[in-house]
């Protein structure tokens, strides 16, 4: 079977030093199975993205060396299959309409209990839509981790796929794009450890035979808290792109000797496909790298 990974990041702001190192993990491990690499914007929250974000990043791999495969997909302009497939769920009573508000929810216990399940509310467009659970996912094999655990309270939940808002849930649209786009394998951070198991259960839902996934460490800052772009990490530097890209590379594992470090980008690029190994990665999922000089 052919490989088809991707990288999908949200417009919310540039990309930093740990979505370089998504990126690259994604990047690698397709060319490294002779696969195809694409890249989808996932804009389904506008409130929180940046103008000009989704230009931005593409201008970043393109600097990075970082070429993608056919045609960039944005989420934005997928609504109406979301929607297709929630009004279907609906139809068939395995989605349902939902009025609890996330304050009552953390009342009973933070997790929901099916309040709402067989209500049969009417959607008044101040109400979620929620998937009614009928396959739980309680573990999954990680390509790197092996065995990793879902808590039952989460597994078991009648998860959001569409917000009281009207914007559509990330795991839904994440799945069915991934369905869509005949993607084999998600490489990314392991902050999305814990929503792989709803996800896996959307891919079971549909009938369809669920993927592998590569979760690689996530990249903390001195303060212990992840690089993100809410944690207001800084932007990689697309005129200077080697300091991070070596960096990003020896967080991921590689030993980059003298011949490499002085090569071109497309040239270590290429290299990096060439000796890219999962073994490689790093054990945990955390770590706070140590550099003299920061690169980003």
């Amino acid at each position: 079977m052919t490989y088809i990974g991707r990288f999908a990041p949200s417009p919310s702001g540039p990309l930093h030093f740990g979505s370089l190192v998504a990126a690259l993990g994604s990047y690698f491990q397709a060319k490294a199975n002779q696969g195809t690499w694409l890249v989808r914007i996932e804009d389904l929250d506008p409130p929180r993205e940046m103008l000009g974000a989704s230009e931005l990043i593409l201008h970043t791999l393109e600097a990075f060396q970082l070429k993608w495969d056919g045609e960039v997909i944005y989420q934005s302009q997928r609504h109406h299959l979301y929607q297709q497939q929630i009004d279907a769920w609906i139809a068939s009573g395995q989605a349902y309409f939902c009025q609890c508000t996330r304050k009552e929810i953390k009342q009973s216990g933070g997790h929901y209990l099916g309040t709402c399940r067989d209500k049969k509310l009417t959607n008044d467009n101040s109400m979620a839509t929620r998937l009614r659970m009928t396959e739980s996912i309680y573990e999954f094999v990680d390509q790197k981790h092996g065995l990793l655990n879902i808590p039952k309270t989460l597994a078991d939940e009648d998860f959001i796929i569409k917000r009281r808002d009207g914007l559509f849930a990330y795991n839904l649209a994440v799945v069915l794009d991934d369905i869509a786009q005949g993607v084999t394998e998600v490489v990314r951070g392991a902050d999305l450890i814990e929503p792989t198991g709803r996800q896996i259960s959307l891919y079971k839902m549909l009938g369809k035979q669920p993927i592998s996934y590569l979760h690689l460490p996530l990249v903390l800052g001195d303060n212990g808290q992840k690089l993100s772009k809410q944690n207001h990490a800084p932007a990689i530097d697309n005129l200077n792109p080697k300091p991070a890209l070596l960096a990003a590379m020896q967080f991921l594992g590689f030993e980059l000797d003298h011949d490499v470090a002085s090569a071109s980008l497309a040239e270590i690029i290429a290299w990096g496909v060439k000796n890219w190994h999962i073994c490689q990665l790093p054990n945990t999922t955390e770590i706070t790298p140590r550099f003299s000089n920061r690169p980003w």
